[in-house]
């Protein structure tokens, strides 16, 4: 009396291989991605820093004031806090800088100026906080310009106050960020966590105002 015979049929083979080649179909991609993300956030966080040196050059140089708090006399962009004009706060540190290239987030679908003369919002990835003080070293300076608030912006600004309503969209870093700090640090934050940091950014009762670059 013959035993049954074990193991795989030829066809439970091709079943079994079909179904893996499946499977990574679906996965590889998946994986392929995550690790695009992460990339575009460590090259975005290193943006960000550059960014940050670039900005405590420029007020070791001015008296301990960002542009943003000097007058346009004196080389700053106090008189452009009032407007649309995002790229200005950047374009004062071309010195700094080096190059535009810095001001864009390769998770972005903007493209960099070809020099600093050039550079327009167009060219900017990145978020200037207005008030930024460097006595308030967790207070935001920069960040990915994927954020709202409660308000819509007005004329280029957008008002963010501790405790209400901030978040990130889908434009850039699949609905999280990354935010420049004062201090010169670089953190990536989710919705919650970008709260948690307006909240521990100084002042609790004060609207920090954002100029975006739209």
């Amino acid at each position: 009396m013959n035993s049954p015979r074990c193991g795989f049929t030829l066809i439970g083979l091709l079943v079994i291989i079909v179904t893996l080649a499946v499977l990574a179909a679906l996965l590889l991609p998946a994986l392929a991605m995550s690790h695009d993300d992460k990339a575009q956030r460590i090259y975005c966080i290193n943006n960000l820093k550059q960014t940050g040196l670039a900005y405590r050059i420029w007020e070791g140089d001015h008296g301990g004031k960002y542009p943003m708090a000097v007058s346009t006399a004196d080389g700053g962009t106090m008189e452009f806090t009032t407007g649309d004009n995002t790229f200005r706060h950047f374009q004062v540190m071309s010195n700094e800088l080096s190059t535009p290239k810095i001001l864009i987030c390769p998770a972005d679908t903007r493209t960099a100026a070809d020099n600093f003369s050039y550079l327009q919002n167009a060219n900017v990835s990145y978020f200037v906080a207005l008030d930024a003080d460097e006595s308030h070293p967790q207070q935001f300076l920069d960040g990915d310009r994927n954020l709202v608030g409660t308000r819509a912006p007005e004329n280029g600004t957008l008002e963010l106050v501790p405790g209400q309503f901030v978040s990130w969209t889908g434009a850039m870093h699949g609905h999280a960020g990354n935010v420049g700090l004062t201090d010169g640090s670089v953190q990536q934050l989710s919705d919650e966590g970008v709260r948690a940091a307006l909240k521990n950014s100084g002042d609790a009762t004060n609207a920090w105002r954002i100029s975006l670059p739209e």
